[in-house]
């Protein structure tokens, strides 16, 4: 980002930045103009999401398929697998009592395998501790780790966090072995804010009494939805009788559903996607908590979240740049030659992927 803004400092690309900026209308929205009031609405640059299931064993299947189903909606929105940071606690697709190997379904009629041919999992198996995932959100990571694990969000990103599994009053278990208390998360997003690793966060959780997980949340730009209130239970949605287990959870179906309707360029807002599952659908009760965030959840479209976003920034001040003058030239019998040329250079190793200070 720092270098991106010296650039713009330094060089007027406004009549450059004018095409851009039309060419970005058309891709977003075919045939429809876009207010350049309305581009800029949001104030962010990028998009990351971090999609974690942390429960294990076959009969946990369908927090495998919930999360991978919130994984295929966001890549088919346009995050990039490069802004993914996908968590899953258990290899249902590889799993013996698997009938169909190398698939994972979240739906009876097994129209969708949303397991796919191009899933790529950033943590998986016993990858995925309470350690690793608070890592990732805080960037406090080893060294070694690679960029596909790194969580490399500025103050700029818009970041989606989603997480289901098995949770109570106040935690969620993770790996059945151990767990993360609401406060624990609280602090993590705080972690985050104070280091400017986010513009936007909104917290999604599907899970039993998940409204506890958002209520110790005390920083701000925090938009959260729970699947169910304190106190109540987080229904599975229905059983594939193929392979005697629970396919997808109910609120993460209906979310799915209403994600299934939303195309690039698309108005559906946030004000709806909280409507998706009412308590006759649930059989418990979204909770939402709306105070941390400054902008009305009815007029923040859904895709600011769950799609991917590429702002150009108009340069409207004129930047007086000096005349570049080239060196002195010479004739053809006193310039050096390219061999000449070559052997003066001083030749080093570059740098192999260099990671962020």
């Amino acid at each position: 980002m720092a270098a991106s803004r010296d650039l713009f400092t330094k060089f007027d690309f406004s009549g450059f930045f004018v095409v851009v900026v039309l060419v970005s209308c058309i891709y977003l929205q075919p045939g429809v103009a876009v207010e350049p009031s309305e581009f800029f609405s949001s104030d962010h640059t990028n998009n990351w999401a971090v999609l974690v299931d942390t429960s294990r064993f076959w009969f946990n299947y369908r927090h495998v398929a919930n999360v991978l189903s919130i994984y295929r909606s966001v890549k088919r929105l346009g995050i990039p697998d490069s802004h993914i940071i996908l968590m899953v606690a258990d290899d249902m697709a590889c799993n013996p009592r698997n009938p169909r190997p190398a698939t994972v379904f979240n739906n009876a009629n097994e129209q969708i395998n949303v397991y796919g041919d191009d899933v790529e999992v950033d943590y998986r198996g016993y990858e995925v501790t309470v350690e690793n995932f608070i890592r990732v959100l805080t960037g406090r990571l080893p060294p070694s780790t690679p960029r596909s694990k790194r969580l490399l969000t500025d103050e700029r990103s818009n970041v989606l966090v989603y997480m289901t599994g098995h949770g109570g009053d106040g935690f969620l278990k993770f790996q059945d072995a151990e767990e993360i208390s609401s406060v624990e998360l609280a602090d993590a997003f705080e972690q985050m804010w104070q280091k400017r690793r986010y513009h936007e966060l909104f917290f999604m959780i599907d899970t039993c009494q998940a409204e506890s997980m958002f209520q110790k949340f005390y920083s701000p730009n925090i938009l959260a939805v729970a699947s169910s209130k304190v106190g109540e239970d987080s229904l599975s949605h229905h059983v594939d009788p193929s392979i005697g287990v629970y396919v997808i959870d109910r609120y993460t179906y209906y979310a799915l559903e209403f994600l299934e309707g939303v195309q690039f360029g698309g108005k559906q807002t946030m004000g709806q996607f909280f409507r998706v599952c009412p308590p006759s659908q649930c059989v418990s009760t979204v909770a939402i908590r709306t105070d941390l965030f400054p902008r009305d959840p009815s007029k923040v479209l859904l895709t600011d979240f769950f799609g991917s976003v590429r702002n150009v920034e108009i340069l409207t001040d004129t930047l007086s740049v000096p005349n570049i003058t080239l060196e002195e030239s010479c004739s053809k019998e006193s310039c050096p030659t390219k061999k000449q040329q070559h052997s003066k250079q001083r030749l080093t190793y570059a740098e192999q992927f260099p990671m962020p200070s």
